[in-house]
């Protein structure tokens, strides 16, 4: 899958093997995985599983996380992007699209994660013609609360994630 997109700041392009040292640095932070289960990896090699796994998604849905590239920089700043969930069923769904972002502390507070995530969004509305995208975030992270709300996703309710026991928020948006 060759794909791009830029935005004012940012590029947003396929993951690729050459990424593997920024995702290791992303999640291997244990402050980027406050939210996430606090489960941040130990090894390079649990990062090249998750990019191996995002690129079969490409292969297999034409879907995945996309690399935020930071175009002042040219520096990989975390993810962000659209995802097709399979894997488990979330709130009593399965098989969804679901919007999500992580990126290098460093990054935060800069506006990437909104950025991103309206980029991904007219993405999934206006190319791939999707009807509906969810949100997920942990019921503590007010900092994701507040972007998903910022771009339009609308809060359902909160939920229990058994499978990592995590008190999990639900958000939706309509393509109009």
């Amino acid at each position: 899958m060759q794909f791009s997109i830029e935005t004012e700041r940012l590029i947003l392009r396929e993951l690729r093997m050459s990424d593997l040292d920024g995702m290791f640095e992303l999640d291997s932070d244990p402050e980027v995985h406050r939210y996430l289960g606090n489960k941040p990896v130990k090894i390079k090699e649990e990062s090249q599983k998750i990019i191996e796994s995002v690129i079969s998604q490409y292969n297999q849905h034409n879907i995945g996380r996309w690399a935020a590239i930071e175009k002042s920089s040219g520096d990989f700043i975390g993810w962000s992007g659209l995802k097709l969930n399979t894997e488990d069923t979330m709130n009593g769904y399965s098989n969804f699209i679901d919007i999500g972002y992580r990126l290098i502390p460093r990054y935060w507070g800069k506006g990437y994660a909104t950025e991103s995530s309206f980029a991904a969004l007219n993405y999934a509305f206006n190319s791939m013609k999707l009807k509906t995208v969810y949100g997920i975030t942990e019921k503590e992270n007010q900092a994701s609360h507040n972007i998903l709300l910022k771009v339009g996703l609308h809060y359902q309710e909160d939920f229990i994630y058994e499978k990592e026991n995590l008190e999990l928020r639900w958000y939706k948006i309509e393509n109009k």
